[in-house]
């Protein structure tokens, strides 16, 4: 049952483990302008004090509308308790997988969990539990401060630019520099994307240029290219699209690949013919790219 709390006893520790997002902050202070908060905030109650978990946002928008009493639901007496409660009544919208890396490393670390203990409580593999655990080891702490702020999009670090990180061997500074460079500036996915290939594909003048901030320089270079680039062929045009998708298939595919949510007996079934095909032809794939990477950079 809810309770109605006072909004200052509420110990926001916890505030940096979810992902800010401004937009949706806006709705939803128009939304409790006109209704109230119609979802209680979800927490812990120790005999310390009470600590919030899920519901910064209302708590924000309480404060801004000069709200001083909040419902509050308690998810159990422990935090380790409150934090499982957490994760296992969430769906995989309510809390993005960051987040629940940031919880997992809590009760790995401070609540001295084991991995098969997390994945006992929360009705998961060890595999998921020991991803969400790498993933956050992977990632700066500055850039895990960007993606934590809402500054850029999670989406775009996940599908974008750890594909250049594990195929282009792009350093985490390198990374980092590009994050900083491009976070905050209101930037499309599909914006952001094109950026990544200018930053990590392109010339030493692109990459100079996102550096100094001229981001729309950049993509004004990026999307005004010609079609017919260095008096290309039908054939050799072609040719380079193929290889611009093949890049980004391949990217997507390993992200992809580690997902949990991948299941089904039958997907699996589909998957281990197309991956046993798809094996038979590494080796001469890379030895023609090779090779092609050979007379390219010499022609």
């Amino acid at each position: 049952m809810a309770e109605s709390v006072e909004r200052s006893s509420l110990d926001l520790r916890y505030e940096g483990h979810r992902l800010r997002d401004d937009a949706r902050e806006a709705q939803l202070l128009g939304s409790i302008a006109t209704h109230g908060i119609e979802e209680p905030l979800e927490g812990v109650e120790t005999a310390a004090g009470r600590l919030l978990l899920n519901g910064f946002k209302r708590y924000r928008c309480a404060g801004k509308l000069g709200m001083d009493c909040v419902p509050f639901v308690s998810l159990g007496e422990e935090e380790a308790e409150g934090i499982l409660n957490l994760m296992r009544v969430s769906t995989n919208k309510a809390l993005g997988i960051l987040e629940q890396a940031r919880f997992i490393a809590d009760l790995l670390s401070i609540h001295n969990m084991s991995v098969a203990e997390v994945a006992q409580k929360l009705c998961r593999s060890k595999g998921w539990v020991s991803m969400r655990q790498r993933l956050l080891d992977e990632i700066s702490p500055t850039i895990q401060e960007i993606l934590f702020q809402g500054k850029f999009p999670v989406y775009s670090y996940m599908y974008t630019l750890r594909p250049f990180m594990r195929m282009n061997s792009a350093k985490q500074q390198q990374v980092e520099r590009f994050v900083t460079a491009v976070a905050g500036k209101g930037l499309s996915v599909r914006d952001i994307e094109l950026l990544a290939d200018a930053y990590f594909e392109g010339p030493p003048s692109l990459r100079d240029a996102i550096d100094t901030g001229r981001l729309g320089w950049s993509l004004d270079q990026m999307k005004n290219v010609p079609e017919d680039q260095e008096g290309c062929s039908e054939f050799e045009r072609l040719l380079l699209k193929d290889l611009e998708s093949l890049q980004k298939l391949l990217g997507r595919v390993m992200a992809k690949c580690t997902s949990e949510d991948l299941a089904s007996r039958g997907f699996f079934a589909q998957a281990n013919l197309l991956v046993g095909s798809l094996l038979t032809t590494l080796g001469p794939f890379h030895e023609r790219m090779k090779q092609f990477h050979d007379r390219s950079g010499h022609a």
